[in-house]
């Protein structure tokens, strides 16, 4: 691949990226919403989720992600980020957000990015951007 300025990054082969809307996991249970979410990281996708999963599955995806490194051939991990808000809501805006993410079943102020570490080398955050590093 080669950006218009000139910088050649090399071939980026064999992974596309996904995005996930909450409402296709939004009534599934933990369990099932991991196993969705890797199996479709498995397939050398790097998947944006509308949202952002519970605590406990951020823990429970991160625990079998660990699990799995070493027992599947060529699985090296994943990387995984969430981007949220700023947080500067104040008072009503933290409750109005509070609300919709009540109705909704879900934090849809947010969006999480998970991809295979064979193929993102890093997700870095700021205020402005998202910068994703892929391995070559």
């Amino acid at each position: 691949m080669t950006l218009k300025r000139g910088k050649n990054l090399g071939r980026l082969r064999g992974f596309s990226i996904q995005f996930l809307p909450y409402s296709e996991i939004r009534d599934l249970d933990s369990t099932e919403r991991i196993k969705k979410i890797l199996s479709i990281v498995f397939g050398n996708n790097i998947l944006i989720v509308q949202g952002r999963l519970k605590p406990e599955e951020e823990t429970r995806l991160i625990e079998d992600n660990m699990a799995m490194i070493g027992h599947i051939s060529g699985f090296k991990g994943i990387e995984l980020a969430v981007i949220s808000g700023n947080g500067k809501d104040g008072f009503f805006g933290k409750m109005r957000q509070g609300l919709a993410n009540a109705i909704a079943k879900g934090d849809l102020g947010a969006v999480t990015i998970i991809g295979p570490a064979t193929i993102v080398k890093e997700i870095k955050r700021n205020p402005k951007k998202i910068e994703l590093f892929l391995n070559k």
